[in-house]
C-alpha cells in the first residue's frame, strides 16, 4: 500500500472515529465524515465502498489491540505479572483509542448488531481463555476463589471508562485531558485493587 493511500485511509478512520463516537453508527452519514475530513466524499467511497466498511474498519482500530492486549494473560505463569501488564495495557488502548473505544462500548450497548461475527467470536474467545486462566491460577493457590467473571468485568469496567466516560472523569478532575501520569496512576491503583482484593500471589 502507498504512503499517500495510507495516510488517506488513516485520516478518514480517524475522524469516521469521532463521528461515529459522537453520532452513532445509524445518524452518521458518509457525507458528514467527509466533510469533517476535509475530502470529496467520492474519495471516502474510493477507500471505503460503504459505510458498513468503514465502521468495520474503526471497530477493528480497537477491537484489535483489545484481542493483543490479553496477551501477558495467556503467555505468563506469573498472576501478578500478567494482570500488571494486562491492566496498563488496557489503560493505553483506553488513552490512544478513545474515540473506536466509544463506538466500541456504544455496539456492545446496542446488542452488537452491526459489529461483524468473526470480531465477536474473537473477543468472546478471548474472554473464556481470560476466565479459564484466572481458574487456574485459583486451582493452584496463586489466587483466591473469587467468581472469574466478574473479576474480568470489573476490569474491564475499571479500564474503558477511562475512553467511555472521559468527559466526567476530566471534569471532576478539573483538567481538559488527561496527561500520562493520571493513566499511570490509574493503572498503579487498578492493579493494587485486583492484587490485594482477590488475594493473587506471585510464583516464586
Amino acid at each position: 500500500m502507498s504512503r499517500i493511500r495510507q495516510k488517506n485511509q488513516d485520516l478518514i478512520i480517524e475522524v469516521a472515529c469521532e463521528q461515529f463516537a459522537t453520532h452513532g453508527y445509524a445518524a452518521t452519514k458518509m457525507a458528514d465524515i467527509a466533510k469533517a475530513a476535509d475530502i470529496p466524499k467520492p474519495n471516502v467511497f474510493y477507500y471505503f465502498s460503504s459505510k458498513d466498511k468503514l465502521y468495520n474498519a474503526v471497530l477493528e482500530t480497537v477491537t484489535q489491540p483489545l484481542l493483543e492486549a490479553s496477551r501477558p494473560i495467556e503467555e505468563l505463569s506469573d498472576p501478578v505479572e500478567a494482570l500488571s501488564q494486562y491492566i496498563q495495557t488496557k489503560l493505553i488502548i483506553s488513552r490512544d483509542h478513545p474515540h473506536a473505544s466509544k463506538v466500541f462500548a456504544n455496539e456492545v450497548m446496542s446488542g452488537a448488531k452491526v459489529l461483524p461475527k468473526e470480531i465477536g467470536d474473537e473477543l468472546y474467545k478471548q474472554s473464556q481463555m481470560i476466565l479459564d486462566k484466572f481458574s487456574t491460577w485459583s486451582a493452584q493457590g496463586l489466587m483466591d476463589d473469587v467468581p472469574v467473571h466478574h473479576l474480568m468485568f470489573t476490569i474491564w469496567a475499571a479500564t474503558q471508562t477511562y475512553a467511555d466516560f472521559g468527559w466526567q472523569i476530566c471534569s471532576v478532575m478539573q483538567k481538559d485531558k488527561l496527561d500520562d501520569k493520571d493513566y499511570e496512576d490509574a493503572a498503579e491503583f487498578i492493579t493494587q485493587l485486583v492484587i490485594k482484593g482477590c488475594g493473587v500471589k506471585g510464583k516464586a
